[in-house]
C-alpha cells in the first residue's frame, strides 16, 4: 500500500529528469531531481511503496534511461497508467520498474491523497474504494523481483526461459 502521486497524459522523460540536471547516472542523484521542474515537491516527499498514477503515454519523449533510474531510487511500487511510450516500457522492463495498465475510470478518479494497494490481480483505490483488474505477466514479475534484465538473465538458464 503507498500514496499515489497523480499525474496527467504525456509526461515526458525531461519532466521526469529534466535534461539540464542529467549529468549523471546516480540513481540516488537522480531521485533527488525526480519532476524537480514539473512537481518540486515530489522529491522531498515521496516515499518507498508509493505509486505514481497517469494517463496516456507516460514516458513519452527522449529514451533516457535515467527516468526510470530516478523513479527506481525513489522506491516507487508502480506506475500506473493507460499507455506508456514503447521505449520507456522496454527501459522500465529492463530495468526492474513495474508498470501498470489501468482503465480510465479508476485513473481519473484519482488523487494525491489517495493511497492504493496491489495485490496479485487488482490494484485498489483504497480511499474511494474503487479497483482495476490488473495482470502483472509472470516473466516481467520475475524480472522485476531479479532488480532488471541483467540480473535476472545472469540467475537464468536460456533452457528455463524456454519453458512455458
Amino acid at each position: 500500500m503507498g500514496k499515489v502521486w497523480k499525474f496527467a497524459d504525456a509526461i515526458n522523460t525531461d519532466l521526469i529528469t529534466p535534461g539540464r540536471y542529467n549529468m549523471t547516472i546516480d540513481r540516488t542523484e537522480l531521485g533527488k531531481i525526480a519532476f524537480i521542474e514539473h512537481r518540486p515537491e515530489y522529491a522531498k516527499q515521496v516515499k518507498k511503496g508509493d505509486f505514481i498514477v497517469a494517463g496516456r503515454n507516460f514516458g513519452c519523449g527522449s529514451s533516457r534511461e535515467t527516468a526510470v533510474y530516478a523513479l527506481l531510487a525513489n522506491g516507487i511500487s508502480a506506475v500506473v497508467a493507460k499507455s506508456y511510450a514503447r521505449i520507456f516500457y522496454r527501459n522500465a522492463i529492463n530495468n526492474g520498474l513495474l508498470l501498470l495498465i489501468a482503465p480510465a475510470d479508476f485513473i481519473d478518479k484519482t488523487e494525491d491523497s489517495d493511497t492504493i494497494e496491489l495485490t496479485k490481480t487488482e490494484i485498489r483505490n483504497t480511499t474511494k474504494n474503487i479497483s482495476a483488474q490488473v495482470s502483472v505477466p509472470p516473466l516481467m514479475k520475475k524480472i522485476r523481483d531479479a532488480g532488471g534484465i541483467l540480473e535476472f538473465l545472469q540467475t537464468h538458464k536460456i533452457e528455463e526461459l524456454e519453458k512455458p
